[in-house]
């Protein structure tokens, strides 16, 4: 597993006042919490934007590199608990980043990609990727990046579940073994339009109204 580093600083005064300066030169506000405790921190901008916006990083383990003095450093492996981006410009805001042990489980969420296109799309039939996450128990040492999804061999009215998912030793899958990633559905086929003998045949008869010519053969008789 890769070694994801972030370097980061100690936070020394807080709120939205500092939070806009940081940003200003490319940092970005950011607090680990372990244990009750919570340490504000600033971080690189370009770099956690890169992590979490490309999905490496999101779900995965992060190592902080905390600069605490100038001359001391300490190591804090996290995980990214949430985090907030501006919703016009995508900017990353704020992070928030939960100190894990790399003794004990966590559950998380890993996505689920598909890597081939199934042969029932290829013959006409509609995709549906229903399921894009699962959420797996681990230590953080274990933590997929992904799941690649083989979905070549899928037909048409076939589908591929939870289940079929391939998992490496010491990873357990908490989701439905029956939830079902992806399927493919047969095309949709238009209804013919009714004939117009048929649309004819249902309209009314019109009843011719009596002439003076036929008045006059009436009074003959």
């Amino acid at each position: 597993m890769e070694k994801i580093l972030v370097k980061a600083d100690k936070r020394p005064e807080t709120g939205k006042g500092s939070a806009r300066s940081l940003r200003r030169t490319g940092m970005v506000p950011a607090v680990v919490y372990s244990e009750g405790n919570s340490t504000p921190i600033k971080i690189q901008g370009k770099q956690m934007t890169k992590l979490i916006y490309s999905g490496v990083g999101e779900h995965a383990l992060i190592t902080i590199e905390l600069n605490e003095d100038g001359a001391k450093t300490s190591e804090h492996p996290v995980l990214i608990k949430n985090y907030q981006r501006d919703p016009v410009s995508e900017e990353l805001l704020h992070v928030d980043f939960m100190e894990v042990s790399l003794k004990k489980l966590v559950k998380v969420m890993v996505s689920v990609v598909i890597v081939k296109q199934p042969i029932g799309v290829k013959m006409g039939g509609i995709l549906q990727h229903h399921l894009r996450e699962v959420e797996v128990e681990c230590l953080p040492t274990h933590i997929p990046s992904r799941f690649e999804v083989d979905a070549e061999s899928v037909g048409i009215g076939n589908a591929l579940h939870v289940s079929d998912l391939r998992v490496d030793e010491g990873v357990k899958i908490i989701t439905s073994p029956s939830e079902v990633i992806l399927s493919v559905s047969s095309p949709v086929v238009e209804e013919a339009a009714p004939e117009a003998a048929e649309a004819a045949a249902a309209e009314p008869e019109l009843v011719k109204s009596k002439g003076k010519e036929d008045k006059k053969e009436e009074e003959k008789k």
